[in-house]
């Protein structure tokens, strides 16, 4: 087990989201959408929430409506805080 822990010397990346691209006319910048299911405290249903995060993409990779992989980074600019991973 020692061995095993020694080989992964790596950061944690943080926190890796998945969801849709909903603009991308930003320079090296696109919009993403992710959705999440969140269960009523009093009345017991699920509601679906969502959240739009601004994303480092790159080259403007990728297009809208495609699904994408977002991981968590270092702050790049006032509102964006995460970088494009794989266009899923």
């Amino acid at each position: 087990m020692a061995t095993e822990k020694e080989t992964t010397t790596e950061k944690s990346g943080g926190r890796v989201l998945r969801g849709i691209v909903v603009a991308s006319k930003m320079q090296d910048t696109c919009t993403v959408a992710v959705e999440r299911y969140v269960k009523h405290p009093k009345y017991k249903k699920f509601l679906r929430r969502t959240k739009k995060y601004l994303v480092h993409d790159k080259g403007n990779t990728a297009a809208v409506g495609s699904k994408v992989e977002i991981k968590e980074t270092r702050p790049l600019s006032k509102r964006k805080r995460f970088e494009l991973v794989t266009n899923a």
